[in-house]
């Protein structure tokens, strides 16, 4: 069984730099959008936080036992990019960092739900939904919201990670996402709330955001296939 490190390809005498870049670029290879698979992205995940969370032998390299009792994350929680937890009375970031709150559009067919709803994200804390698809995250200042979200170990839908295409769409329901000038999005679909995950950085100090809005019908025409669009790119 491969120990941590190996998932990650690292050195277990690696520095904290070393392994977030290795993270980073593991979780880039294992996403589902670009040839990994989900079962992946979660390995990838949960090595990365049993190792900042110290659960790992530096020594032998091989992960410890976690306590009995061990439970699931709490999506109402606020969690870090350090895969820890605080309640919301615990919470106290830094001003620069942002509060997410998220919700996945394909939960809204399910419950009947819309965009519009004002009690939208309400509806969702009650709906005892799983932690891909609602939750809350902090974002660091020199995170996009993509970034945070893939450094919390969520698999967000994109493909060209530079503003060219609404793979990474996301709706902002409540707050601010930074939106660069030379983006595809066209003006009537900004000011309906649309924004790209994939180079947008939160402004406000809370946010609420709809992820994997990419099939809205407007947006047909904006999307791109990941894999042929690595091939481009490569070519």
């Amino acid at each position: 069984m491969e120990s941590p490190f190996e998932v990650l390809g690292v050195e277990p005498d690696a520095d904290e730099e070393a392994i977030e870049h290795a993270y980073r670029s593991r979780v880039k290879e294992s996403h589902p959008d670009h040839g990994g698979s989900p079962e992946e992205f979660k390995r990838v995940r949960a090595a990365y936080e049993a190792i900042v969370a110290g659960d790992v032998d530096r020594e032998q390299g091989a992960q410890l036992d976690r306590p009995d009792g061990a439970t699931a994350p709490d999506p109402n929680r606020w969690y870090t990019g350090s895969g820890t937890a605080e309640s919301e009375a615990e919470a106290e970031p830094e001003p620069e960092r942002s509060r997410v709150e998220y919700l996945n559009f394909e939960c809204l067919e399910d419950h009947g739900w819309s965009l519009e709803d004002d009690d939208l994200f309400e509806k969702a804390a009650d709906a005892d939904l799983a932690t891909d698809d609602y939750g809350r995250f902090l974002v660091e200042p020199d995170e996009t919201l993509l970034e945070a979200a893939e450094n919390r170990g969520f698999a967000w839908p994109f493909a060209c990670r530079g503003g060219a295409c609404a793979n990474c769409a996301v709706a902002v329901t409540e707050g601010e996402l930074s939106q660069p000038v030379d983006h595809i999005l066209p003006e009537e679909m900004t000011d309906r709330g649309l924004r790209l995950s994939c180079v947008g950085r939160p402004t406000s100090e809370r946010l609420k955001v709809v992820y994997n809005v990419k099939y809205l019908p407007d947006l047909d025409e904006l999307r791109l296939p990941p894999r042929p669009f690595d091939q481009a790119q490569a070519d």
